[in-house]
């Protein structure tokens, strides 16, 4: 336990744990925004509790034959009563990968599919079974980290075969029909699993207010079953503990993802640009490997429309699809930074996109490792304290001409900041970005541009009014008897 004393109540104020490297800590307790700590607005003690949730288990994977790392294999830790636990993949950074765990035996082995048909371990080092072994057995008795590292080789007959070449991609006509007629069969069994994959973040209780009035919004406007996933290394407890009432009330799925920020990679100090680094530089680990699409959605949005028809938009090869900024509020010009400068001669004849909504076809990401190009270049941008001043757009923009963005149609993202009043009857939806010029404040903001945000905040606002009750219910019978 630590106790913080005399600290000095006017400045806003921020928790936060500085872990050791192999921990995976999160807050389970407080009586407080940890995000915005005003201590002379608070009248009891700050207390705060946090958990030690998972070790993780890092290493290293090359190949023998190339000494390269293998771009694109994925491994999976299990227990022997549970063979797969969870999966990752390796970043052509370093062969760089990372599994969350627990203390205990575990089992590495290739994920089965592509991986485990062209692949074979060959040797290993730092694990706790023999080196010429196929399975790798790890033992995590200790809270110090644990590096592996993973050698393989591809199998004699497999020489040629590339990991991130999709086979259907070389398949010539008769296999076409084949797939077809297959596909066909699958097309009823398809329809039964469909589900919209959606992604977001929020730190600190205003966002996460905004983030539940965005879930309901996705919800009202979809017939196709929702699953939302969530960063959850800045979750406070507060919305950790509503969560499951909420899933339970409105109908829908729900995960939390994290991901450890890789100690070799370029760190951020700031809470909101490792938050932004979150959006674009993990997208590629940060979701199991069965997800195969996702859009995200920022916690300050209002959606309108039906997000299946984003997700089953074609991207026309290109990897993720962002919305253009709007151009149609012209009073707004001399902000427009991306008309000037560095990134007009970039772009050229290209547009800046906004980074509030995008769709991520997590399958070509993987395939076409964008993932691995988005953290080289970041890599080396982000030693430039000038560059990357927006982190989580700057990024994808910059290296449109690596990783192509499919430009969505303006109808995808209005926002009142660039985009005229004409064109909000035709929103599909409504971001409520920082306006440079008036710097209006968001709560103010939301209930003056989006009538039903107001709507939605007050039937959340109830839902949370009657989980209190129910839990002071519960104390005080508890207490009684």
């Amino acid at each position: 336990m630590a106790k913080f004393l005399d600290i000095p109540e006017s400045p806003l104020l921020t928790l936060n744990m500085i872990t050791p490297e192999g921990w995976l800590v999160e807050p389970v307790h407080s009586n407080c925004d940890l995000d915005n700590i005003h201590l002379k607005d608070i009248e009891r003690t700050v207390i705060a509790e946090y958990e030690l949730e998972y070790l993780l288990l890092e290493g290293h994977c090359f190949d023998m034959t190339t000494e390269q790392p293998p771009r694109g294999l994925q491994f999976t830790l299990g227990t022997k009563n549970q063979p797969v636990v969870v999966d990752t993949i390796v970043m052509a950074n370093l062969g760089y990968f990372q599994l969350k765990a627990n203390p205990g035996v575990w089992i590495l082995k290739l994920r089965q599919g592509k991986s485990e048909d062209i692949y074979q371990i060959v040797g290993h080092e730092g694990t706790d079974s023999q080196s010429n072994l196929g399975d790798v057995i790890v033992v995590l008795n200790s809270f110090k980290s644990k590096i592996l590292e993973i050698q393989v080789q591809k199998k004699p007959d497999k020489i040629k075969e590339d990991i991130l070449t999709d086979k259907d991609e070389r398949k010539g006509m008769w296999d076409s029909i084949k797939s077809f007629t297959r596909s066909l069969h699958k097309e009823k069994e398809k329809k039964e699993i469909d589900i919209l994959n959606i992604f977001s973040v929020a730190s600190g209780h205003l966002y996460e207010r905004f983030l539940r009035i965005m879930m309901l919004s996705v919800l009202r406007n979809t017939k196709t079953p929702v699953k939302f996933w969530f960063l959850k290394n800045y979750l406070s407890p507060t919305f950790k503990e509503v969560i499951p009432y909420m899933a339970k009330e409105y109908g829908f799925q729900y995960e939390l993802v994290q991901y450890k920020w890789p100690r070799w990679l370029h760190q951020q100090t700031e809470k909101q640009r490792i938050i932004w680094g979150y959006k674009i530089l993990f997208l590629d680990v940060l979701f199991p490997l069965a997800v195969d699409k996702i859009i995200f959605v920022d916690a300050d949005q209002i959606v309108r429309h039906d997000l299946k028809e984003l997700r089953d938009l074609d991207l026309d090869g290109a990897p993720y699809g962002y919305t253009p900024f709007c151009d149609s509020r012209t009073e707004m010009d001399g902000y427009r930074f991306w008309k000037k400068g560095y990134w007009a001669s970039h772009l050229l004849r290209r547009k800046y996109h906004i980074s509030a909504l995008y769709v991520v076809d997590l399958k070509r990401f993987r395939r076409i490792a964008a993932g691995d190009r988005l953290r080289g270049q970041y890599q080396a941008l982000s030693q430039d304290p000038n560059s990357l001043s927006n982190l989580d757009q700057d990024l994808p923009n910059n290296m449109i001409y690596q990783v192509a963005i499919k430009s969505l149609p303006q109808d995808w993202l209005w926002c009142e900041t660039w985009c005229d009043d004409e064109s909000k009857q035709r929103a599909k939806t409504i971001d409520l970005c920082n306006n440079p010029k008036t710097k209006e404040p968001k709560l103010k903001a939301a209930a003056r541009i989006v009538p039903e945000w107001v709507e939605y905040d007050a039937e959340i606002r109830q839902l949370l009014d009657h989980l209190e009750n129910t839990k002071k219910h519960a104390i005080l019978t508890h207490d009684e008897l």
